[in-house]
Parts: structure tokens; sequence; C-alpha cells
């Protein structure tokens, strides 16, 4: 069965569709006339809607006859139908893709074991140590002058991690060097975390927060970036060169104008404003086909906590299953809009 090229582009005009198939389940067959009829439509307009709920598969089509006729098809087998030979396309392409790094991992090894390499325009260097990446961003926040941009996915900072660098940026900031920070949503809801970000905001540092993951990074002075690995948390790249610093410091920058201030002070709407973006975050990850274990990790969140916000959501929607939860997300845009009680920071 191909994919009808023409659901991606459905966009329905008001209520319309849902009357026709409202109307459409009362009938044992319908005709466009027959919509157009009932629903006060023109028959072009009864047509359209017609061929929109054939794509998605909520009609099933009988072209044997003429007019043609339309039957009522529940949404559960319709997404079945319909939904099923992009799943599959989708799970080649995944499979094709986890080949391609897997094959290009194995020359990682190669890379690695040539000198750094340097032109006149400036260098990159990959450190391939935990050790020697610390000592790397030691040396260049001693020398840092007027600026560092900071951002760091992966939700809340394990203490030990934050005070190590508590001490580095405190003396950073006591020299009158510009600190901004950004963490994902998560972030917020780390005790760690808060008291680290109410420690350095007191000295003039600004911190934010973004509702998706981006790149580890450590910008000093728009002139050194230490860029994380994401295969191998230890290592990282350090790059001087202008042409990549500069595209570095823009596309953070670019994070910075999409990014909410760090609120130190809660209030209830706040923690429900957040826990929404958050579960609207996760919803359109669920409806994309990914896994509890990868939207964790792309929303900086323990897999208990995901699988405990796919489940409200999937309460809200009223669906029985993950493949049933992503049809219904596909059609809805008011999951989120009914208002929740918050609980503390801590329990989201």
């Amino acid at each position: 069965m191909e994919f009808p090229e023409r659901i991606g582009a459905v966009e329905p005009s008001g209520d319309t569709p849902q009357a026709v198939y409202r109307f459409a389940l009362r009938q044992t067959a319908v005709t466009a006339a027959d919509v157009a009829a009932a629903l006060a439509l023109d028959v072009g307009a009864a047509e359209e809607h017609c061929a929109q709920l054939a794509d998605l598969g909520l009609l099933a089509e009988d072209t044997r006859t003429s007019p043609t006729v339309f039957r009522a098809v529940d949404p559960e087998t319709a997404g079945e139908r319909v939904l099923g030979p992009l799943e599959r396309v989708i799970r080649t392409r995944r499979q094709q893709l986890e080949e391609v790094r897997t094959r290009l991992l194995e020359f990682s090894q190669v890379y690695e074991e040539q000198p750094v390499r340097t032109d006149s325009r400036g260098t990159v260097e990959f450190l391939a140590s935990l050790s020697s990446t610390r000592a790397a961003i030691v040396e260049l926040a001693a020398k840092c002058e007027s600026e560092v941009l900071t951002a760091q996915p992966g939700g809340g900072r394990r203490a030990e991690v934050l005070e190590e660098a508590i001490s580095r940026d405190e003396a950073m900031l006591r020299s009158g060097v510009r600190m901004r920070t950004l963490y994902q949503h998560t972030a917020r809801f780390s005790p760690g975390t808060r008291e680290y970000v109410d420690r350095v905001s007191r000295m003039g540092a600004e911190v934010r927060t973004l509702d998706d993951q981006f790149i580890r990074v450590l910008l000093f002075d728009r002139k050194a970036a230490v860029i994380g690995v994401e295969s191998d948390p230890g290592s990282a790249i350090i790059v001087r060169e202008p042409n990549l610093i500069h595209f570095i410091a823009k596309t953070f920058d670019l994070w910075w104008l999409n990014a909410a201030p760090f609120p130190l002070e809660w209030s209830n709407q706040e923690v429900a404003d957040i826990a929404d973006q958050l579960k609207q975050r996760i919803a359109l990850l669920l409806s994309e086909g990914l896994t509890d274990q990868t939207i964790a990790k792309r929303m900086g969140m323990s897999v208990r906590t995901c699988r405990r916000h796919i489940a409200e959501i999937m309460e809200r929607l009223g669906a029985k299953s993950r493949f049933q939860a992503g049809f219904l997300l596909s059609a809805r845009t008011d999951v989120f809009t009914a208002p929740e009680e918050p609980g503390a920071p801590e329990d989201r």
C-alpha cells in the first residue's frame, strides 16, 4: 500500500471534517452528495472533506461505484492501515542510520591517533579523557577576561560537578567576567542545581532554561570553545578556529533568545506551566515514535519520570496504547489546556 502524499497536508477547517465523519458513522454508506445535502455544503467541499478523511483512513472508498461510496472506519483500524507503512519506513531508516553511525565510529580510534590539526586560522584539538577536559576548562577559565557562555543539557547536574564548578565560576564572576548559562527545564527541579544558580545569580550571572536538548558547550571570550562529545561524555573538542567560534556563538545566542529565565522562587502557576511545557515536548517526541529511553535522555530526566509523564499524557488522551496515543496526538492540539493541580517541584 502506498502512503498517501496528501495526508501530511490535511488541514481541517473548523470542525467540518468531524461533522462529516460523525454523519458517516450514522450511515451504512454515504456519497459526497449525501454529505453535502446533510451538512448544507456544496458538493465540491463535501468531496474534499471526504477525500481528507479517506487519506486519514477514517473513510473507506469504494471507487467501483459511481458516485464513489464511503464507509466510516474506526480510528484505531485507520491508524494501523495508514500509519503502519510509514512506521515501517521510519524503522528501516533508523536502522540504516545506526548502521552508518556504527561504521563511522569504527574510524574514531584512527582519528584520535592523529596529531592536532592546525592552520593559520586557528586549531581544533581532541581531548580523549575527562581529566584532560577538566584541566583545559580550568586553564581557559583562568584566562577568561570578559565573557563565558555555558550550555549544560541533561537536567540537574551532579553534586560533585557543581562543587567543582562553583569555585571556578565565582572566581570568574568576581573578576568581572559576564556569565550566561543554559539548562534544560528539568534542571529547575534539582535542589543542587537551584542552589548553584542562586549563588552565581547573586553575583550577576544569568541563567535560563529550554524545553529540549542542545549541545554541551563552554565558550570563553568568544575565542575558544569546549564542546562535549556525545558518544564519550569524558571527551571533548576544543575549537579556536574563528569561523567555527562565530557559528557556535550565534547558535548560543539563538538558544538564549528562546529560553526562559531560571526562577529562584516558584509559584504554583510557574510549576504548572513548566510541567505542561515538558509534557507538550514529550507528546511531540512520543508522536514521532521515539522510545521512552530516547525521550528521557533528550528531555534530561530519568526514564521513570519520563514514563510517568507519558502515562499522564495517555490518560488525558484516553489512549490505551502508545500507538493510539501517537495517532490521537497528531489530530489534537488541546491536550494540555485543561488545568492541572501542580505538585512540589521535586515531584516533577
